[in-house]
């Protein structure tokens, strides 16, 4: 118990070693701002995390890129398409839902449908004759009542 306590512990916390004091800008509305773009970049080593909780070297070095960035008085749409320019829209948390993006955000709920409509017309097509059960042949009901009756 006391093992998951402290991986649990670890986990929380991770997140919080993610950010060097090192990093930190002195000016607190810009850090601000800098830490909402961190939330809003994907870690490209990660996958899955943003870089403001990964402790990735890429991660490190894309929150100094966006600390830069934001002290050399960039707005934050010039700062995502500096990252999209350099590693895609897959960077972004949160990808455009235009161009080719909207095929694979339509892509989800059209394939569901589709499969709703194949299942629904399978079993509409389906011969109500096979659902019903057969009747048992002379041989088959002797040999249920030799083993009911065992």
């Amino acid at each position: 118990m006391r093992v998951l306590v402290f991986l649990c512990a670890m986990l929380v916390a991770s997140a919080a070693w993610a950010l060097d004091p090192s990093e930190m800008l002195p000016d607190a509305a810009q850090e601000q701002r800098a830490r909402a773009l961190d939330h809003e970049l994907r870690c490209v080593q990660c996958q899955s995390e943003t870089i403001a909780s990964s402790n990735a070297d890429w991660a490190r070095d894309a929150r100094r890129a966006v600390r830069e960035q934001v002290a050399a008085g960039k707005t934050d749409p010039e700062i995502k398409a500096f990252f999209v320019a350099r590693y895609g829209e897959g960077v972004l948390m949160t990808p455009s839902t235009g161009g080719m993006n909207l095929i694979l955000w339509i892509a989800g709920p059209v394939m569901l449908l589709i499969a709703g409509v194949a299942g629904a017309s399978y079993i509409r097509r389906r011969d109500p004759a096979q659902a019903t059960e057969a009747p048992l042949s002379a041989g088959d009901e002797a040999r249920l009542r030799e083993i009911l009756d065992e």
